[in-house]
C-alpha cells in the first residue's frame, strides 16, 4: 500500500512539474512570436533588417546563411520531435514504458524543443526586409492593430485547448485516472470523438496562422519559422466527412443545450401569463 501511494506521489509530482514548465515554455513561446517582434517594430529598440542592402548581396552573406541554418536546424528539431513522438509506433513503445507518463513526457520533449527554439533562434538581420509597414500614420496603427489580433488570437487558442479537454492533453488526466484505477481517459471516450481527435492534432491552425504572418515587418528568419511552421500545422489535419459530420452534430446538441433552458423559462412564462389572463 504504501509502495502504491508512493508511486501515485511520484506520478502527481512528474505531472505537476511538466505542468509548470510547460505553462513557462508557452509563455516564452508566446513573447517570442508574437510580443517581442510587435514590441521592436513600435519601439524600434532592435534593427529587424535592413532594406538598403540587395537581396544578391544579403543572400551570399555568411552570417545571413549561417542564422538560417541554426534557425532551420531548430525547426527541424522541433518538428521531428513533434512527429516522430506522435507516431504510433513510437507512442506505443513509450506507452509500455512510461505507461500514464506518456502524454506528460510528449508535452515536456515539446516544451524542450521549444525552449531551445526560442533560446537559440538567430534574427536574420542583414537582409532586407520582405514588407515593412513605416510610414506614418500606419507605421503607429498598424503594429497596435497587430497586437490586439494577435492577443484576440491567443485568447481564442487558450479558449479552444480549454474546450479540448486541456487536463488530457497535458497528461494530467491521464496520471489522475491511473492513480485511482479507472484506466486510460481516452479509451473512454466515445469512438468518433476518439477518430476525431486523432486526425485534428492542431485544432488552431487559423489563429496560428495570423498569429504568425500578421506583423509590422516580415524579416527573413521570421518568413522561414511562419512557413514552416504554417506548412506542418496544415499538414498534420486529415479530417474527413464523418469527422465534419461528428463536429456538426457535436455543435448541434451544445446550442440546443444552450436554448433549452432559455426556451423552458420562456414557455413557462407564457403559462403563467396564460393564466393569469384566465
Amino acid at each position: 500500500m504504501a509502495s502504491v501511494t508512493a508511486r501515485n506521489w511520484a506520478l502527481c509530482t512528474a505531472s505537476l512539474l511538466n505542468l509548470l514548465f510547460v505553462f513557462i515554455s508557452g509563455a516564452d513561446f508566446i513573447r517570442f512570436v508574437s510580443f517581442r517582434p510587435i514590441y521592436h517594430n513600435i519601439t524600434g529598440e532592435t534593427t529587424l533588417c535592413q532594406d538598403s542592402i540587395p537581396w544578391s548581396v544579403a543572400l551570399k552573406d555568411s552570417s545571413v546563411l549561417w542564422s538560417l541554418v541554426v534557425d532551420l536546424c531548430l525547426l527541424a528539431l522541433f518538428t521531428v520531435q513533434h512527429s516522430l513522438l506522435a507516431w504510433s509506433p513510437v507512442k506505443q513503445a513509450l506507452q509500455s514504458v512510461l505507461g500514464a507518463l506518456n502524454r506528460t513526457a510528449y508535452c515536456f520533449t515539446t516544451a524542450l524543443a521549444l525552449q531551445l527554439l526560442t533560446s537559440y533562434w538567430q534574427p536574420v538581420t542583414g537582409a532586407p526586409c520582405l514588407w515593412s509597414v513605416r510610414h506614418a500614420p500606419w507605421s503607429i496603427w498598424f503594429p497596435l492593430l497587430c497586437f490586439a489580433l494577435h492577443f484576440l488570437c491567443w485568447a481564442i487558442i487558450c479558449s479552444i485547448l480549454m474546450i479540448f479537454d486541456y487536463p488530457e492533453l497535458l497528461g494530467i488526466k491521464q496520471v489522475y485516472y491511473e492513480c485511482l484505477g479507472l484506466g486510460d481517459p481516452f479509451s473512454q471516450k466515445p469512438l468518433p470523438a476518439q477518430r476525431l481527435l486523432s486526425h485534428l492534432r492542431h485544432p488552431v491552425f487559423l489563429e496560428l496562422v495570423v498569429i504568425l504572418w500578421l506583423l509590422p515587418a516580415l524579416s527573413l528568419d521570421r518568413l522561414l519559422l511562419a512557413g514552416t511552421l504554417s506548412a506542418y500545422v496544415a499538414l498534420a489535419h486529415s479530417l474527413d466527412k464523418q469527422d465534419l459530420a461528428y463536429l456538426c452534430a457535436q455543435l448541434k446538441g451544445k446550442v440546443w443545450f444552450l436554448s433549452e433552458p432559455r426556451r423552458g423559462s420562456v414557455e413557462q412564462n407564457g403559462s403563467n401569463h396564460k393564466e393569469k389572463v384566465g
